[in-house]
């Protein structure tokens, strides 16, 4: 073997089995599937009480329910509205405050960092993993709104709300675009969830307490007292994704909820982080 040969040889692709490990350990236990399936649910039986009669709604943010009969699309959008007040919250509190905390109750995150796992290389699985599901449970809200709502209503042309008529193709990706837009969002939820998630060794807790945070962030961007906050509330631009089914779409609140979102990840991912990386694991 040549000296060039022998500096090679050692190097090695970086080992996605811990990551891949964390996804069978998400997407395979009872509980986290089963919440999969009520976050499906919701899109089905919005669709079938709208087949059933069409009721007034009004939650101050894009109204999709008066055009689902139009068009089978807006099932998807009208669920991803309705989910964003706390069943999407909520799961992805249940995923991120489990995610040390959980090792931490069971005794196995002592274990985890003798293999040895670097805590950095640690957290930014975790937190990976998070985001997948992040994406993966909005994306299948999404979908299932979709697929329920063709079936129900059918689809054809997209009339946006703002009057503007669309392709039935370019309607669809436009609804990919807001799931991509709410799973960055709510990514940044989990990244809030994680650092939670480092304080306690009780997974429950820490899931109230994203919960609680969350919720807290809703209720404070419903209180014009305090408008000055809100422009940097978590929340404060979920609902902004509607503004991707104006004509022209409308990029500001989309920009401004990406770069909120993006700041909430970094911080409380590096809080995480400072605060796991000293921390004296015992359990």
């Amino acid at each position: 073997m040549s000296a060039v040969e022998a500096e090679i040889a050692p190097l090695r692709r970086p080992s996605t089995r811990f990551f891949r490990s964390e996804l069978r350990l998400i997407f395979q236990r009872r509980r986290n599937l089963a919440g999969l399936l009520v976050l499906a649910g919701v899109p089905v039986l919005i669709a079938i009480a709208v087949k059933v009669s069409t009721p007034g709604h009004d939650d101050g943010g894009p109204d999709f329910f008066s055009s689902i009969t139009e068009n089978g699309l807006f099932v998807a959008l009208a669920a991803l509205t309705i989910e964003l007040g706390l069943f999407l919250p909520l799961a992805v509190a249940a995923i991120s405050g489990d995610s040390v905390a959980g090792e931490a109750n069971i005794g196995t995150l002592r274990y985890l960092l003798t293999v040895p796992v670097q805590r950095a290389r640690l957290l930014g699985v975790k937190y990976a993993a998070n985001v997948v599901f992040a994406f993966a449970a909005t994306l299948l809200v999404s979908m299932t709104g979709v697929v329920v709502g063709l079936v129900l209503f059918g689809g054809g042309s997209m009339t946006l709300l703002s009057g503007t008529q669309i392709s039935f193709a370019e309607g669809l990706g436009r609804v990919l675009m807001a799931t991509a837009y709410l799973g960055c969002c709510l990514a940044s939820l989990a990244a809030v969830g994680l650092f939670i998630s480092t304080l306690t060794e009780q997974p429950i807790a820490a899931m109230i307490a994203l919960v609680i945070f969350s919720t807290a962030s809703f209720i404070l961007d419903s209180i014009p007292q305090v408008s000055w906050l809100h422009p940097f509330l978590i929340t404060h631009n979920w609902l902004a994704f509607g503004d991707l089914f104006r004509s022209p779409i409308a990029w500001q609140g989309v920009q401004h909820g990406l770069f909120v979102a993006a700041a909430y990840a970094a911080v409380f991912w590096f809080a995480a982080w400072a605060r796991f990386g000293n921390k004296d694991v015992t359990s």
